[in-house]
């Protein structure tokens, strides 16, 4: 299928590395170009670089911090008018709900919330005067499957959830949809940090403990990247423009809700 997204430009946060590098990775493919996001400038103009001769297409590096304003500011100030917008930040680490403060969960919000929110507000105006705009958030499994021991995570991201959920509805006429991924078990270096965990509270190997994770998943396999990129990718389709407002599980069919 051809996704009708040659010559777009998207911006990606947290883009150099793990799930949001896959999200470019299959845009590029498609022939969008692309602003990366690090606060490594160096690894940003080098995953930069890569995509740019692997594509065809034009990418770009912004070294910036987006749970800052600043670093906000700054992402965009490269593309004012971007047709998609990634969202995308590394999750907090998992900790007992007793032992976490409130500076731990002003930390979270800035990381998973205020850094997706600001950058949504930056780039609605330009998207709903063109008539199009592919925004997806890439959260967490956790927004509907909670554990104890990621309140973290779920504060911030529950409440971009529900705050997308809102957004969308107002933007729907304008061509605009507002989508987020789900992802469970993708095998990136935040997995490979949760099998680390359990080697050191429990004292198992790292192959026991990446057994035990695929257990339980229902596929009875960790994700791929590529396929978190690839759905990331429908959802910014052209053909995707009456999906809005949605939350796509991308867990190997572990979900046991309806909903």
């Amino acid at each position: 299928m051809d996704l009708q997204l040659q010559g777009k430009w998207a911006i990606l946060a947290g883009s150099t590395r793990g799930l949001g590098h896959a999200c470019a990775e299959s845009l590029a493919c498609e022939g969008v170009n692309v602003v990366l996001n690090s606060r490594d400038q160096m690894a940003g103009d080098e995953a930069a670089r890569v995509l740019a001769e692997t594509y065809g297409v034009t990418a770009l590096a912004v070294g910036a911090d987006v749970t800052t304003a600043l670093g906000r500011a700054a992402l965009v100030a490269a593309c004012p008018a971007p047709d998609i917008l990634v969202t995308n930040c590394g999750g907090p680490s998992p900790t007992a709900f007793v032992s976490t403060s409130l500076e731990d969960f002003q930390a979270a919000f800035d990381q998973n919330f205020h850094s997706a929110v600001g950058l949504i507000q930056l780039v609605l105006p330009a998207m709903r005067e063109k008539k199009f705009g592919r925004i997806v958030n890439i959260t967490s499994a956790m927004v509907k499957s909670p554990h104890p021991f990621m309140t973290l995570s779920i504060a911030a991201r529950t409440a971009l959830t529900g705050v997308a959920k809102a957004v969308s509805k107002e933007v729907a006429a304008d061509n605009v949809t507002i989508n987020n991924v789900l992802p469970e078990r993708i095998d990136t270096g935040r997995q490979r940090q949760m099998a680390e965990l359990q080697v050191a509270l429990r004292g198992i190997t790292l192959e026991e403990a990446y057994e035990e994770m695929a257990a339980t998943i229902a596929a009875k396999r960790l994700g791929r990247p590529e396929e978190v990129g690839d759905a990331c990718a429908f959802l910014c389709a052209a053909q995707s423009g009456f999906i809005s407002g949605q939350n796509l599980h991308l867990d190997g069919g572990s979900y046991d809700g309806l909903f």
